[in-house]
Order: structure tokens, then C-alpha cells, then sequence
């Protein structure tokens, strides 16, 4: 059992309750100290206590609840200790100072950020994928994130990894006994075996794969870039998605000078709206630099939406564009395409990353149905038509179009999607050493440990300690 940590696990501030938690060696002489002695000796194990909080002179600091936990059914799998009281800034920041007294010769310190969090994988109580989980319920925004999350915690994605981890065993065993006992008969029929399964994995792999990037997006959100020229009514838009005014709207060119951006949740998916400058050539110094802004807003976007006005331009159709990240049939970054529906001079800056949806305004003023047709989408920002219409299509464009609770997806990170890529690649080159009539038996297999090894980064079987440092150190402290 290590030495013991202790800290506040409620948020600071005024709150009926506040809780103090301690783990580790010695807490049942903290808790004799803290409690007294009389009240110490009657905790037990699924069972909430009521009593005095004593300071190291015997004073008493609060009173409340405390519960004990033994090792290894605790949260951290150590012992653990929680003291309940009145959330008072002051009242909690007395107690911490008590039981860090109290547990000064067992070596008690502060808990650093997620370190209980950091013990219960390091004990066996979690696996990395579940330890995340557990941050990304803190963080959770709205209630699909929330429901994902809660998935990953209760081990699902973990499960659906180990599933994948014992295909991958299987596959290897047919590969190996090919090896083992090279009769062409046997040989035959394993490899034959082999490549079927492989062809299984790889689906159940991409499942999966496809689930996590859904995951990602609802983690992470999706980036919208509200692009055009001045005047086409980028931050009527932007004010129209947020349903209250967030930009300034004016008829006079380069009001928007700075990027703006709002967090506007549609259909259970975050979606981080960026007004930017009116795209125009300019001798103004201020409205130049919101400019450059604007490209790189354009570079970092997701989706871009290319504003134009429905009485001044024409508008040819547009190609639809992927989600940053996401892949071809042949499992390459695939960019998305340039847009035809308009050529002002800043386009060629735009590059390839001007692609997107081709949204034409103002169609109040014009006389256009809502709608989206040919390419392009239909709406006006001052009425709201076709407004529905345009999160229909960004919620489409994100792969967003299903009930995440009914997709089942996971709340994947970066690093989880890296690591399935990592083991679908390794799983290709596996299926590629079977193809043909000379076998490449032994590569194969090594292909197949190396998917495992991917596999195993994500729940934590391979891992280093940088990364649990930078994993747990993002958390809050006391959790």
C-alpha cells in the first residue's frame, strides 16, 4: 500500500456539502486521530458514520459523515477514507489540515491532480480507457457526451478492445500452427482459416474504429468556419445558429475584424462556430491582420461554410466535404475539394481547404426556396429559413445523422484513435504476408502481436509514464 494522499474532492466554493478524502497506508490511525478514538473504532466498511471532525488540539472543526473503504473494494483499491461535512471553503481547508497532521508519520501529503484516479488504474480498479472515461463524465457538456462516457466507464469500449484482442490471439494460433506443422494439407487449411478470420477482424476493427471517430467528434466538437466577403452575413448567421446576438452586425464592410467563436450544441453535438473577417483586398492594417486570421481559422476548420449572397452571386454546386481526420475507402486523409461556386482573388489562399458547403444568404431578399439543392444550401439568417435545413447537413457532414445513444459510440481521444489506426494498419500488412502462394508465416504473426501491442496502449496493458503523467495530470485534484 503506498503512502498515504488526502485532499478536498468537491469544487471550491459555498456548497451544502464538501467532502475530504484520504487513501492509503494509515488511515485507520488518521481516522482515530481525526474522529477520535471511540468514534474511529466503530467505523466499518459499508457503513456511514456520524460524528465530530477534530482539529490536531482536539476541537472540534465540523461535524458529518464519514465512510470507510477497505482494499481492495475501494475506488482507489486502497484503504480509503471520506469525511463528509459542510462545504465551506474555510470548514474543508481546516479538515485537509487535520488529516494531514494526523497522518504526518505515515507520510500523508497532498494528492496531485488524478492521482486517486492515477492508483485505481495503477491497482487494477480501472484501465486507462476507463480512467479517461471518468474525466470525460466530469467534462461532459451535454447528455450524449455524458452517455458515452458513462459507456467507456462501465467497459464497454474496453470490452470491445479485448474482443478484438482475442480475435487477433485466435488468428495468430492458425498462423503459428501452420508454422509448427508445416504439412501442406494443415498448412493449407490454417491459412485458409487465417485469412477468413483476418477479413473479420478487419471488420469488426473498422466497427470500431468508426464508432471512436464518431466519439471523437462528440468529445472534441466540430469546427465550423463561417467564411465570404463582407456584407454576406456571416455574423447574422453565426447569431442566428446561437439564438441570441453574439456578433455585431452592421451594414458598413469590416465590422468583423477578429475571429468570434461560440459553442452551439445541435442535436447532442458541439458544434464551435467561428465568425471571421470579410474576405477583401484592404490597405487597412487592422482589418489585413483579421484577415490572415481568417485563413487560419479556414486551415484549422472541419467544415467551412462559404457564405454568399443570394442577389449578387451565382452559385454552382459544391463538393461535399469530410470531417477533418477522416478517411477514403482506401484508408487515406482524404481533402476535401474547392469549392466552384465562387472565384474572388482570395481564393487560391484558400487552397484546397476552401472546400465545404456553399451556403447562399439572403434569400428573403431574393425570392429563393430554402433548402438544400445542387450543392448548395438555401437560407436566410434574418428569418431563419432554412435554418433547420443547415443542421440537418453539418450534423450529416459529421457522420451525426443517427441517435449517438443508439449508435453505441465511443468517447474515443486522439490517442485512442492513433492506436487503432496503428492496429488496423498492422492488421493490412498481416492479411498482405498471407496473400499469394509463398506465405510469409512468421511476418504475419509478428503483424498480429504488434495490432495487440496497439491494441493494449489505449487500456493501459502498454504504456509509459509520461503519458499517464500527462493523462492524470489534466485531471482535477481529489479525483
Amino acid at each position: 500500500m503506498q503512502v498515504p494522499i488526502a485532499a478536498i474532492a468537491t469544487a471550491p466554493g459555498r456548497a451544502a456539502i464538501g467532502i475530504v478524502r484520504v487513501s492509503g497506508q494509515g488511515v485507520d490511525a488518521i481516522a482515530a486521530r481525526v474522529l477520535g478514538a471511540e468514534a474511529a473504532a466503530r467505523l466499518a466498511p459499508g457503513r456511514a458514520l456520524h460524528c465530530r471532525f477534530l482539529d490536531a488540539e482536539g476541537r472540534t472543526i465540523d461535524d458529518g459523515l464519514a465512510l470507510l473503504s477497505r482494499a481492495p473494494r475501494s475506488y482507489t483499491g486502497e484503504d480509503l477514507l471520506e469525511l463528509q461535512g459542510h462545504g465551506g471553503a474555510v470548514v474543508l481547508r481546516l479538515l485537509l489540515a487535520s488529516v494531514l497532521t494526523a497522518g504526518r508519520e505515515f507520510g500523508v501529503r497532498p494528492a496531485e491532480p488524478g492521482e486517486f484516479t492515477r492508483r485505481a488504474f495503477l491497482n487494477d480498479r480501472l484501465d486507462l480507457a476507463q480512467a479517461e472515461a471518468v474525466a470525460d463524465l466530469i467534462d461532459a457538456s451535454s447528455e450524449a457526451p455524458r452517455a458515452a462516457a458513462s459507456r467507456s466507464l462501465a467497459g464497454e469500449f474496453s470490452s470491445a478492445l479485448d474482443q478484438l484482442a482475442q480475435r487477433f490471439t485466435g488468428i495468430r494460433a492458425h498462423v503459428e500452427a501452420s508454422i509448427d506443422f508445416p504439412d501442406e494439407e494443415v498448412e493449407e487449411l490454417g491459412l485458409a482459416e487465417a485469412r477468413r478470420q483476418l477479413d473479420a477482424a478487419a471488420a469488426a476493427l473498422d466497427d470500431v474504429l468508426r464508432r471512436a471517430r464518431l466519439g471523437a467528434v462528440l468529445r472534441d466538437g466540430l469546427s465550423v468556419a463561417l467564411v465570404g466577403e463582407p456584407n454576406v452575413g456571416k455574423s447574422s448567421l453565426l447569431n442566428a445558429l446561437a439564438g441570441r446576438e453574439v456578433a455585431i452586425v452592421s451594414q458598413q464592410p469590416g465590422t468583423t475584424r477578429d475571429r468570434i467563436e461560440r459553442s452551439i450544441d445541435i442535436g447532442g453535438l458541439v458544434l464551435n462556430v467561428i465568425d471571421t473577417a470579410g474576405l477583401r483586398a484592404t490597405d487597412d492594417e487592422v482589418e489585413r491582420i483579421g484577415i490572415e486570421r481568417t485563413l487560419q481559422a479556414v486551415a484549422e476548420a472541419d467544415i467551412v461554410l462559404e457564405l454568399v449572397d443570394a442577389g449578387t452571386a451565382s452559385v454552382a454546386p459544391a463538393p461535399p466535404q469530410r470531417p477533418r481526420g477522416s478517411q477514403g475507402e482506401d484508408g487515406k486523409q482524404v481533402a476535401p475539394a474547392p469549392s466552384a461556386a465562387v472565384a474572388p482573388p482570395w481564393r487560391q489562399r484558400l487552397g484546397r481547404d476552401a472546400g465545404g458547403l456553399t451556403v447562399v444568404n439572403k434569400i428573403d431578399l431574393s425570392g429563393h426556396a430554402p433548402g438544400l439543392r445542387d450543392g448548395a444550401l438555401y437560407l436566410s439568417a434574418l428569418t431563419g429559413a432554412g435554418l433547420d435545413a443547415l443542421r440537418a447537413e453539418l450534423l450529416r457532414r459529421a457522420g451525426w445523422d443517427r441517435t449517438p445513444s443508439e449508435e453505441g459510440v465511443f468517447l474515443a481521444r486522439a490517442r485512442h484513435l492513433h492506436a487503432l489506426q496503428g492496429a488496423r494498419a498492422h492488421l493490412v500488412a498481416a492479411r498482405q504476408q498471407l496473400a499469394g502462394q509463398a506465405a510469409a508465416l512468421e511476418l504475419c504473426a509478428e503483424e498480429l502481436r504488434l495490432a495487440q501491442l496497439a491494441l493494449g496502449q489505449i487500456t493501459g496493458q502498454v504504456t509509459a509514464d509520461d503519458l499517464l503523467g500527462e493523462i492524470f495530470g489534466r485531471f482535477c485534484i481529489g479525483k
